[in-house]
């Protein structure tokens, strides 16, 4: 085993599983497991546990899941580890008493090129926004939300048609080689630190929510093909079906876009040769996957077969 470093893991979802397993293979000690507490969760209220804490589990390692995070009892917990240093991976924000704790600091494993999209969703606004390229940052945490010194940045190119999903895989893997590049570098005092530039307009990533995962209609259809492939698979992009008499709640799976005349009233709803368009000002917008509330995800040629008649509908 690498003892040259003892380490305390702060993580939650899948994305930092992976890196957490990454350093187990590469046989660094890892001292301790922090992810956050188990929740009830869905119709049944049944207990969730963050995927962290289950990988934690399963390889006996030490696990601690605070409620809060200043309080005493886990400061306490923490300083017994007696940890070189801290890796973060897709958790809160820490408070200084956690962060400024293991003598060779803190880092956390961020994906995006800092200073482009601080923020809780870099995946998805970088596609969103239409970007050609991307990649992870290794940094020293600081006061603010991912400000801090940079100590490694790795690039990845984004294909015109990929998804926050198959982003997020990717990333993932340049993830899990950058964390461990990052502590070799630790390992061997080997660390030079960057101050961060500053950050360019509009390119933030806020967290996402049901008011800013609507799709905008008028914007270009270029902007629209973006947008839902930037919330594919997860949190999704939605908007509304709706006619005269009903208003229906629908997520926008997977769509193409067409840059061609055409004689549709722009946001009507329409089927052409068996597929599902949207009238747009540029061209068509083709809806391929969707999902209506309550439903499962259908195929457009499933949802045409079993919606009926759509010549009074549209999108709003």
């Amino acid at each position: 085993m690498n003892k040259s470093l003892k380490i305390v893991f702060f993580g939650t979802p899948d994305f930092a599983v992976h890196i957490l397993q990454a350093i187990l293979e590469q046989k660094f000690e890892v001292s301790a497991v922090v992810s956050a507490p188990d929740k009830s969760a869905g119709r049944g209220r049944k207990i969730h546990t963050p995927a962290v804490a289950k990988f934690a589990k399963a390889h006996n390692l030490a696990l601690l899941q605070p409620e809060k995070l200043k309080s005493k009892e886990f400061l306490k917990a923490l300083e017994e580890f007696q940890a070189d240093v801290f890796v973060v991976v897709a958790f809160r924000k820490l408070p200084r008493a956690v962060w400024q704790m293991p003598k060779k600091g803190t880092f956390n494993l961020h994906a995006s090129l800092l200073p482009d999209y601080r923020g809780a969703a870099p995946i998805n606004w970088a596609i969103i926004n239409g970007e050609k390229t991307t990649g992870v940052t290794t940094f020293f945490i600081d006061e603010n939300i991912d400000t801090g010194q940079i100590i490694l940045q790795k690039k990845c190119a984004i294909s015109p048609d990929e998804t926050a999903g198959e982003l997020h895989d990717k990333l993932m893997e340049l993830g899990a080689e950058t964390t461990v590049e990052t502590l070799q570098l630790v390992s061997k005092n080997g660390v030079n630190p960057a101050q961060q530039s500053k950050p360019k307009l509009n390119k933030d990533a806020p967290k996402l929510f049901k008011e800013n995962t609507k799709i905008q209609w008028q914007d270009s259809l270029e902007s629209v093909f973006n947008f839902v492939r930037g919330l594919n698979p997860y949190p999704t992009a939605w908007t509304y079906f709706k006619n005269e008499n009903e208003k229906k709640y629908v997520k926008i799976i997977k769509v193409q876009i067409q840059h061609t005349p055409h004689s549709h009233k722009i946001g009507d709803l329409f089927i052409e040769n068996a597929k599902l368009g949207v009238g747009h000002r540029n061209g068509i917008v083709w809806v391929e996957e969707l999902q209506m509330e309550g439903k499962k995800q259908l195929k457009a040629q499933d949802f045409i077969n079993g919606f009926g008649d759509l010549t009074s509908w549209r999108v709003d």
